[in-house]
């Protein structure tokens, strides 16, 4: 999913990308400027809460399953496995050329996984097109080496040590885990059934003892739940590892508690407040500031020319014709404005900068104004005020 999703687009853009130049992020058909990101603080919150919750419910699922750094070791320790580099250590050449083979592998996986990382940021079409030529940006090709040395001395030095070591998350999930929570499990009262033939403990990838209870290294991968009962069939008997909804074997009641209910409600909460805020944004944006390059000037007819910077921001997946007024705040009075043109063409999420003259009369005090983005048919799209003085 992670390598497939940059090459998708809808309405011509990416499914998922931050574009740092425009500070623009499409987000699945939606276009998020700069000054929409609290949106993505919502995103954040209702991620974090939804991964709390997930916690909470399914224990260390995500490190058994769905875990990155899972997904390149298991790749990296697969492909070992078929070069068996452990069962010729006698033949020095031929291990030597299969380790090769190995750190090679491991120097593609990791420059991969730096290219993909970096598609988040370039559309993977316009990335291969400027690295066969040479037109990387000095900052993407650092970025692309960085990551790949990263990933190549994790696969090549790291791997499992980073779950049982240094991995935050895995000893977060212990805090969160409670008699409920969804657990790999070995009951004492499985015991005596045990064979001691140790197929559990071989396959392991963390290389624990299910048997001698909860720890906390386990991630929850099931590879000795599916050992055992292949040993147990064997012997026309069910295996004696299983999941169960914590240690005492609740169901799935037991997750039906009062933490849970809060924190799914507040997941729940995050998630419609989102969406809604998402889709109900308006199609057009303006925001409007007086220049601070041009000072204002007096006319020879008696009024105030004053210089503003305005930019317009289309919303929409269609392109759109927009046009800007302006009129006094109190009474609604017309002002005439002095341009290049007062309608402007954008293309489906496209951010584009204005420059203009207002002419007013010349205000006593204060004369508060308010810019007026419309469609060609006048529906009112967007309103922007400022104030002259």
């Amino acid at each position: 999913m992670l390598l497939l999703i940059p090459w998708f687009r809808i309405h011509g853009n990416s499914l998922l990308r931050v574009d740092i130049p425009d500070l623009t992020l499409y987000f699945f058909g939606q276009t998020l400027r700069i000054e929409e990101l609290y949106l993505v603080l919502l995103f954040s919150l209702a991620l974090t809460l939804g991964f709390l919750l997930m916690t909470m419910l399914l224990g260390r699922v995500w490190c058994g399953w769905l875990c990155p750094q899972t997904t390149l070791t298991d790749l990296a320790e697969w492909f070992a496995a078929r070069l068996r580099i452990k069962r010729h250590h006698q033949q020095q050449s031929k291990s030597l050329l299969q380790k090769l083979a190995l750190q090679l592998f491991y120097l593609s996986l990791a420059f991969l996984v730096s290219a993909n990382l970096l598609w988040y940021f370039i559309e993977p079409q316009r990335f291969f097109v400027q690295l066969t030529t040479g037109q990387l940006h000095y900052a993407v090709l650092i970025s692309l080496l960085l990551v790949a040395l990263a990933v190549y001395l994790d696969l090549a030095l790291v791997r499992r040590l980073m779950c049982s070591d240094f991995c935050p998350y895995g000893r977060l999930q212990a805090t969160l885990a409670d008699r409920s929570t969804l657990t790999l499990h070995l009951p004492p009262a499985e015991l005596p059934r045990c064979i001691e033939c140790g197929s559990c403990v071989r396959v392991c990838p963390m290389q624990i003892d299910i048997r001698r209870g909860d720890q906390v290294e386990c991630i929850n991968c099931g590879r000795c739940l599916d050992a055992c009962r292949q040993v147990m069939a064997k012997r026309n008997q069910p295996g004696l590892i299983s999941y169960t909804f914590g240690t005492t074997g609740g169901g799935i009641r037991s997750a039906l508690n009062l933490r849970t209910l809060l924190l799914s409600l507040a997941t729940l909460a995050l998630t419609v407040i989102l969406v809604l805020a998402v889709y109900q944004r308006p199609v057009a944006s303006l925001k409007v500031a007086v220049s601070h390059t041009a000072a204002s000037r007096p006319l020879k007819d008696g009024t105030l020319a004053t210089f503003f910077n305005a930019w317009v921001h289309n919303r929409s997946n269609a392109k759109a014709d927009y046009r800007i007024t302006a009129r006094q705040a109190v009474n609604h009075s017309p002002l005439q404005l002095r341009g290049q043109s007062d309608q402007y063409e954008l293309a489906a999420g496209e951010n584009l900068r204005i420059d203009f003259v207002l002419v007013t009369p010349v205000p006593e005090s204060r004369l508060d104004v308010e810019f007026i983005l419309s469609d060609p048919s006048g529906t009112e799209l967007a309103v922007a005020s400022a104030h002259i003085k």
